[in-house]
């Protein structure tokens, strides 16, 4: 099963995964990325994140000084999401 374009709640992947025995995968992505340009991987057991880059998008994180959003901020950045791909227009 796959899941996008909205946030999905750990409690409700993990209830879906319980529930009807399927592997759940959350992807990311904009209409302007031709949709998914992110996807969890079939081997992550782990839910809460929507995965890695797909082999053909490229993602870079940009700062945004005036919101005080830097992708220097560690734990966790902040920033623009861009990505870059033939999928792109």
């Amino acid at each position: 099963m796959i899941t996008g374009s909205a946030p999905i709640s750990k409690d409700v992947l993990n209830f879906l995964k319980v529930a009807i025995c399927v592997p759940v995968y959350e992807g990311y992505g904009s209409t302007e990325t031709c949709a998914v340009s992110t996807l969890t991987a079939s081997e992550d057991g782990e839910v809460g994140h929507v995965g890695g880059v797909l082999p053909y998008a490229e993602l870079k994180l940009v700062d945004i000084p005036e919101m005080d959003y830097l992708s220097t901020d560690m734990p966790n950045p902040w920033g623009e999401i861009c990505f870059w791909g033939f999928n792109n227009f």
